[in-house]
């Protein structure tokens, strides 16, 4: 440790990290707006330039190490009046639309010009000019409000790997976009939406269907069902003032009836029965010595980049859908006929934490005879959005259960949110099917670890099996080369996209600081320790389903209403 002056006052340092971080460390804000903690400083927009004494020009706190009696200044006029001007020539040639923007209030250059006094346009430039790109059925990118930070083009090259966008043009002229400007749609983007979290601005944001939905909950002819996940259970709370990671899936079920839903359900009976019906596949699997490892697909932000990148891995693939469609499929199958309801008057609202749902819903194996199992999809954030709409104060409200049949989930259908939530989920049930007994103690911590990659190993029948959980698209492009090389041999692998898996999916309020998602974690692992339905094969509903319609795991049912027809016959 060494010491540094900063504002007059002495503070410790450590020796070799960047500036910015010690002054984080010790409770000293400095805007910024390049700079991204997972990503080698660039200290290409200047925003966090302070003055250090004995330099002619402002440095960057974001890439400048601290050495032995450095004396800075963060905030003096000098400092202050570089960075004002900085945002005032970013907001020379930026449209003044702010009511009307999708991110006002949460924008950071809105933010950055409150801080600094900016209330007049001093500048005026060229107005920034481009084509709005709808063409992804997730995604919209409005280049006229990029302010060409680079983040999204970083996070999506370096940490995803996915290289969707890149910069365009030079001078006046650059701009972001896709390969040949061809649209989001011809991409290589994988619609998970993590471009949208790091945007500072309104050139990024989620296609919505808000008003697709206010119309279709007023029409007496629809029956208006809604399906949401875990992650949005333990996220929600945060747009609303709650601590983060509380659990308020029992507020969001008495906010949706509100509104005119008619049946408010939890995914997580889905996610049950994907559990039943993936662990018979892979024992089966297993004991034919076939098609291993085993590889998730209810990600389908990695479902996409595999089918692009990795098409010999699709005949690992489970044939199981996920979640979602599965909900889909049981209602507007055997709760249509329960109910006595033509299932194309019953729309299925899904509400996630995941932009690439919107892509997923829309897919050919989810749409038989073009009745979709799911109508629309909205994410965490504009669940916010939709709830505030309807004037409903979730202070105020009392809570109230998810329905009936479809409301009751195992803990283990929950805590497919968390990385390495799935594949412990199976060990429990498959561990139940091979030994008839319950697995004791339950919980697996070593698939509960905050590694990219988690590890459990077991041994049957004389052979040592591995399961994998991976979070991350460069952790799961690592894993495949070590696999290539034969250097690591795993039976099954479970795969999200995300970073963190759901709960820090593309759809989830934006700028959440990292202890939020420790928190979502711990909340979702809390409905494990506190629940009395562990498994997935004991869940009651879960049971009198296959009791009286689906039959068994496998079953001919059970294969036409969740599994999915184009990886069902692959060898």
């Amino acid at each position: 440790m060494i010491e540094i002056e900063v504002n007059n006052k002495i503070i410790e340092a450590k020796k070799g990290e960047v500036l910015l971080s010690t002054l984080k460390r010790n409770g000293i804000h400095v805007p910024t707006l390049c700079y991204m903690k997972e990503l080698f400083p660039t200290g290409a927009c200047r925003m966090c330039a302070v003055e250090m004494e004995g330099m002619a020009n402002l440095i960057p706190a974001c890439s400048y190490p601290v050495n032995e009696w450095m004396r800075i200044k963060t905030h003096s006029p000098r400092v202050v009046s570089a960075r004002k001007m900085l945002v005032e020539l970013l907001l020379s040639n930026h449209p003044d639309d702010c009511l009307y923007c999708i991110r006002n209030g949460n924008c950071e250059l809105q933010k950055l010009a409150e801080e600094l006094n900016v209330h007049e346009r001093r500048f005026f430039g060229r107005r920034a000019k481009g084509r709005i790109d709808n063409s992804s059925p997730s995604i919209v990118h409005n280049p006229e409000k990029c302010i060409l930070c680079g983040r999204c083009v970083r996070y999506c090259d370096e940490i995803l790997r996915v290289s969707a966008i890149d910069f365009i043009g030079r001078g006046n002229s650059a701009t972001i976009g896709t390969e040949f400007n061809r649209g989001l749609n011809l991409s290589t983007c994988i619609d998970c939406g993590q471009c949208i979290m790091v945007c500072p601005t309104g050139a990024l944001h989620e296609k919505t269907n808000q008003n697709k939905i206010r119309q279709v909950i007023h029409d007496k002819t629809k029956h208006v069902v809604g399906v949401f996940d875990s992650g949005v259970a333990v996220s929600l709370a945060e747009e609303f003032g709650f601590k983060p990671g509380k659990n308020i899936e029992q507020l969001i079920s008495a906010a949706l009836r509100i509104i005119g839903f008619d049946k408010v359900y939890d995914s997580g009976f889905a996610a049950d029965l994907m559990i039943n019906e993936m662990t018979d596949e892979w024992l089966t699997r297993i004991e034919n010595n076939e098609n291993l490892p085993l590889i998730t697909t209810h990600c389908p932000a990695w479902v996409k980049y595999a089918e692009r990148n990795y098409p010999g891995l699709t005949g690992h693939f489970t044939s199981v859908n996920p979640p979602q469609e599965i909900m889909g499929s049981i209602i507007k199958n055997y709760y249509a006929h329960k109910a006595g309801l033509n299932r194309e008057n019953i729309y299925v609202v899904s509400l996630t934490t995941c932009t690439a749902r919107k892509e997923e819903k829309l897919r050919k194996a989810y749409t038989p005879h073009g009745i979709p199992h799911v109508d629309t999809v909205m994410t965490t954030r504009e669940l916010a959005e939709f709830i505030k709409l309807h004037g409903i104060d979730l202070n105020q409200i009392e809570e109230e259960l998810t329905d009936l049949p479809f409301g009751m989930s195992s803990t283990v259908g929950k805590m497919v949110a968390s990385p390495g939530g799935l594949a412990e989920g199976i060990v429990r049930t498959a561990f139940f099917k091979e030994n008839n007994r319950e697995l004791r103690p339950p919980r697996l911590t070593k698939l509960r670890n905050n590694k990219a990659r988690k590890e459990y190993r077991f041994r049957k029948n004389g052979r040592d099996y591995l399961m994998l959980a991976v979070h991350g698209l460069a952790e799961a492009i690592k894993l495949f080369k070590e696999m290539k090389l034969e250097q690591t041999k795993p039976d099954f692998i479970e795969i999200l996209a995300c970073k963190e898996g759901c709960l820090n999916g593309g759809g989830q309020p934006l700028r959440t600081p990292e202890n939020h998602i420790n928190l979502r974690r711990k909340a979702i692992y809390n409905i494990d320790n506190q629940g009395s339905i562990k498994t997935a094969h004991k869940n009651p509903e879960v049971e009198e389903l296959y009791a009286k319609y689906l039959g068994t795991p496998g079953s001919e049912k059970s294969v036409k209403l969740l599994y999915n027809p184009d990886l069902t016959h692959k060898e």
